[in-house]
């Protein structure tokens, strides 16, 4: 019998009530990271305060994101030097609706250390998937 090899990623995905534009410019903006993400508590210059149930660590971090191509990607480098990426989409639903995916990947050691391990983060994933809808479909009202 052999061993199953642990889940290395997972995707979850929402849909957002406002046009692709607006979701794409508020989930690209590195700015934006603190309002509805967990871990970061900081962010500005190319670095990032994590704030983890262990602590917190500056990590340097960067945004790669095509509008065209509906990709925003995270790369967060460690102190040690490690690099962990994150992964996502955003899909036009109509003129309105928006799908946003984030495959989240298992965490190199150093980071599962500081934010637990994929089935953990799964349950933060949701809350902040939650939280971006809720803050973008508020957005959608105003004006």
């Amino acid at each position: 019998m052999s061993k199953q090899e642990p889940k290395r990623f997972h995707v979850e995905s929402v849909e957002i009530s406002v046009p692709l534009e607006i979701a794409f410019a508020y989930i690209s903006g590195l700015q934006n990271l603190p309002s509805w993400t967990h871990a970061f508590k900081q962010v500005g210059s190319g670095k990032g305060l994590m704030q983890t149930p262990a602590g917190s660590i500056e990590v340097g971090i960067e945004v790669k994101a095509s509008q065209q191509f509906g990709t925003i990607d995270w790369f967060m480098t460690m102190p040690d030097g490690t690099v962990a990426a994150a992964f996502s989409r955003v899909t036009p639903l109509g003129k309105q609706r928006t799908a946003y995916s984030f495959v989240l990947l298992a965490p190199p050691v150093p980071l599962e250390q500081l934010e637990g391990s994929l089935n953990q983060q799964v349950v933060t994933l949701r809350q902040e998937l939650a939280k971006l809808t809720d803050i973008l479909g508020a957005q959608s009202h105003v004006g």
